[in-house]
């Protein structure tokens, strides 16, 4: 999940507006501050975000390709519904290509991708998930994944991810109040993350998958108890 996730060193571009719009929308329409079905109005969004209303626009098609919003001749831009069979597709594709990002980071990871997984591992480490909020929660969890995208260092594969992991967040905020473990979810990415950081693609693998066939199955049984 991205979420603004990751710091931005001095060496990152300035955003553009377009960028900053598009940030801002993401993160709404992923925690669901934007309900799926909401109708998205460019002119109150340029005035909420102080900007004008071509890098809005501009945002929402970024947005249409992501899969987040839908647009409609002459009705307007809306935010995609969240349909429970879209679950099982997000999931088969997340968990073939989890486990291929986590080995490629393990194997070839430079020695400052690994040390800013360090980073993150350390947090999640110290995090007290007890007196989080739902959004530092996301957000923590989108370090981890999106700085082991970064760290395998394919941007197409980088890219498909987290379009993916996008949809997933969505989801997962849905039913977020009926999880009864989360701690497990987010500490669970401890193990991973050191077994990137260590080198050891085979286990990456193994725990990016597990991961992912554990998300859907805790988010099953919420979306299913009685």
């Amino acid at each position: 999940m991205v979420l603004e996730a990751l710091a931005v060193d001095d060496e990152t571009p300035r955003k553009s507006l377009a960028d900053v719009a598009y940030e801002n929308i993401r993160d709404r329409l992923l925690t669901l501050k934007i309900r799926p079905g909401d109708l998205l109005n460019d002119d109150l969004l340029a005035r909420d975000l102080g900007v004008g209303r071509t890098p809005v626009r501009e945002a929402l098609k970024r947005l249409e390709l992501d899969r987040l919003v839908v647009s409609y001749p002459r009705r307007g831009t809306f935010a995609t519904r969240v349909e429970v069979t879209d679950l099982a597709y997000i999931s088969e594709i997340r968990t073939q290509l989890e486990p291929l990002a986590a080995s490629r980071a393990a194997r070839i990871a430079t020695d400052a991708a690994r040390e800013r997984l360090r980073s993150v591992m350390h947090a999640l480490e110290t995090f007290d998930i007890a007196s989080a909020s739902a959004v530092e929660t996301l957000q923590l969890d989108a370090q981890v994944h999106q700085g082991i995208y970064a760290a395998a260092a394919n941007p197409h594969l980088e890219d498909v991810l987290i379009r993916y992991d996008n949809l997933a967040t969505r989801i997962w905020c849905m039913v977020l109040d009926r999880l009864p473990d989360l701690s497990h979810h987010v500490h669970e990415h401890v193990d991973l993350l050191r077994a990137v950081i260590d080198g050891d693609e085979a286990k990456a693998a193994e725990l990016a998958r597990a991961h992912v066939i554990g998300f859907e199955h805790a988010i099953r049984e919420a979306l299913f108890a009685a």
